[in-house]
């Protein structure tokens, strides 16, 4: 099959359009006195829109993964950005020891359970704000992440806790998807064990050299989750020469953090693997299946498995 034709039935044919209305806003959950800043991307259909929720890693931002939001809702589907406080750029910004920073941020368990609660209460919110729940499909609801943001994804859909799930609903079964950037290898748990409940489809991303400076996780790590993970559609890409900034576009951070290398192959995974995954699309499907020729460069792997 040619490329444009392929590119076309995955549903990329168009991406490169001009950028998505934005709001950026900032929410506050009541419950928790917690106020997240967020960035709302919306399709040109004015419809309810099938969503996705975007977490940035460790020391980002709502700007963050600006590269996938913008291909998402070219594609049609309405992205939120969250923002995390206590484990985003706040925690670097104006100081000399940002390493130490980083590290105690993500050390911190009562951040990463922030982070849950914030999954949860934005899911929640997306379904019930007046003005964004008439543009949202509530059964067409995925999530997106890089690195601590993966983490995210991956818990929400189920991944287990050690110790127990702390009174939270997990998995959430709202979530029908998920994309796990630079995928977290579990701790204190066996991976088999950790990944047993995941029960809905998920695109593992990451790159040959995709390491963790703080976690320790190399880049075989990172397969651990889509070969750990069975009986759901997986697909795991590992694009040549990526490494861990690669993934987040995280312009504040610098160069490194916002090289656009990576970004258009990344977000045209996403684009094809949640059409189809989330929306039954048969064309988006057979590419993925066959490699996604003309996106993926040499070098780079796609696996796909249980896709029936």
């Amino acid at each position: 099959m040619q490329r444009r034709p392929l590119l076309a039935l995955a549903g990329l044919a168009t991406l490169g359009a001009a950028p998505a209305p934005m709001i950026r806003d900032t929410w506050t959950d009541p419950v928790r006195n917690r106020s997240l800043p967020v960035l709302i991307r919306l399709p040109d259909a004015e419809g309810p829109a099938p969503a996705v929720l975007v977490s940035h890693g460790l020391g980002g931002s709502r700007e963050g993964l600006a590269y996938l939001g913008e291909a998402l809702a070219e594609a049609g589907f309405l992205v939120l950005h969250i923002q995390h406080p206590g484990t985003d750029a706040g925690i670097w910004q104006g100081r000399a020891d940002i390493s130490t920073a980083m590290a105690a941020a993500v050390l911190d368990t009562g951040q990463a359970f922030a982070r849950l609660q914030d999954g949860i209460f934005a899911l929640d919110e997306m379904t019930r704000r007046p003005g964004l729940r008439e543009r949202v499909d509530a059964q067409h609801l995925a999530i997106a992440g890089h690195s601590y943001g993966a983490w995210l994804v991956q818990h929400l859909l189920g991944q287990r806790l050690p110790g127990g799930d702390y009174g939270l609903t997990l998995p959430d079964a709202r979530l029908k998807a998920g994309i796990a950037l630079s995928p977290i290898p579990p701790r204190g748990l066996s991976p088999r064990f950790a990944f047993g409940r995941i029960a809905r489809p998920m695109l593992h991303v990451t790159g040959t050299l995709d390491s963790g400076f703080i976690d320790g996780a190399t880049a075989e790590d990172r397969e651990l989750p889509f070969r750990s993970i069975s009986g759901a559609p997986q697909a795991l890409a590992v694009l040549a020469g990526a490494t861990h900034a690669a993934f987040a576009d995280e312009r504040a951070a610098g160069p490194r953090w916002a090289d656009p290398a990576f970004h258009a192959r990344t977000a045209g995974l996403a684009v094809a693997f949640l059409r189809a995954a989330l929306l039954g699309d048969a064309g988006a499907r057979a590419a993925l299946l066959a490699g996604m020729p003309g996106l993926l460069a040499p070098g780079d792997r796609l696996t796909c498995k249980d896709f029936g």
